[in-house]
């Protein structure tokens, strides 16, 4: 498969930058010739002209999507801002699909290529082996095939590269690995509204986007931000999940709402979409995923656990509804 490189970038934007201006200097002429009524209505129509030639070399430039193969849904799981336990999120929402149904297959595939943290909390490390067609095999834990830029660089090494570089990258992760035959590809996505996220959205048929915040007003506003990016780029937002919503003392039971009270309720209220549950502050979800055992699978009776579980079925029931 043709793979969009710099060197390629840098041709279109020179043929493009060779090509005669689109208004020509002699309609131009005559145009000034004419009374003003007949040059605005000139101008006007030039211009429509023009933008209609530009939307149209744009959709030339854009990929054409393409499912990932034995895939059969995507899932994207994604946040307008890092910290609001996203990572942890993606991870235990794949592993509670399949403790819901042990029928399903499900993947799972770091897109966070600058801070990669899919090996850490997935208790997974080395480097992906490569079949005859040097396609990369998934590196696999508690029955997850995973991939992950961390697998192919150390662990302190920084990745210091420029979009492209990352664009090419991501479609390395996505096309040149075998993922066998898999029921959902849940994807782990960096946060914010860059470069990965188009690339992404623009190379792969999505099936949904489920957006992780914190009740915090801050992490609200970027949320909000990455729901509507999604509905911009035509995919579906199967909701908001509140992380961190309250905190439960380990002593006393006693509850507090540490980063505000359902805010990502209120939004998801604002922007139309659906509320998909909450996952509470507790010290077993954070030592279990440092130590790379999720809560799903280490502590899978615990009401953390279901939380995740109950978060799962509601995922599934909004791609039913949006498909």
């Amino acid at each position: 498969m043709t793979r969009f490189t710099y060197s390629k970038l840098s041709h279109f934007l020179k043929t493009l930058s060779c090509r005669p201006p689109a208004v020509r200097a002699g309609a131009e002429t005559k145009a000034a010739t004419s009374c003003c009524v007949q040059l605005k209505r000139d101008q006007s129509s030039d211009s429509r002209a023009l933008q209609d030639r530009q939307r149209q070399q744009m959709a030339r430039g854009l990929p054409k999507q393409k499912p990932v193969a034995g895939v059969k849904q995507v899932i994207v799981v994604a946040s307008g801002k890092g910290g609001v336990g996203k990572s942890t999120t993606a991870v235990n929402l794949a592993l509670a699909i399949m403790a819901n149904d042990s029928s399903r297959t499900v993947g799972l595939l770091d897109a966070d290529v600058y801070g990669p943290s899919i090996p850490k909390l997935m208790n997974l490390t080395g480097n992906p082996q490569l079949t005859d067609n040097n396609l990369m095999i998934p590196l696999t834990n508690y029955g997850v095939p995973c991939m992950s830029m961390g697998f192919l660089v150390e662990d302190t090494a920084p990745i210091v590269w420029r979009g492209l570089m990352v664009m090419s990258a991501i479609e390395r992760l996505l096309r040149q690995v075998h993922w066998g035959s898999l029921d959902y590809l849940v994807v782990d996505m960096p946060p914010g509204t860059g470069d990965v996220q188009l690339s992404i959205t623009q190379n792969i048929p999505i099936a949904g986007a489920v957006i992780v915040s914190t009740p915090q007003d801050i992490a609200l506003l970027d949320a909000r931000r990455g729901a509507e990016m999604f509905k911009k780029v035509n995919v579906p937002v199967l909701g908001l999940v509140e992380n961190m919503s309250v905190f439960q003392c380990p002593n006393c039971n006693h509850q507090t709402h540490i980063f505000g009270s359902e805010g990502a309720r209120r939004v998801a209220e604002t922007l139309g979409v659906a509320f998909l549950g909450d996952i509470p502050l507790h010290l077993s979800i954070r030592e279990t995923s440092d130590v790379g055992q999720p809560v799903v699978v280490s502590a899978p009776d615990s009401s953390e656990a279901k939380a995740y579980r109950k978060v799962a079925s509601a995922v599934l029931q909004r791609l039913q509804e949006v498909s």
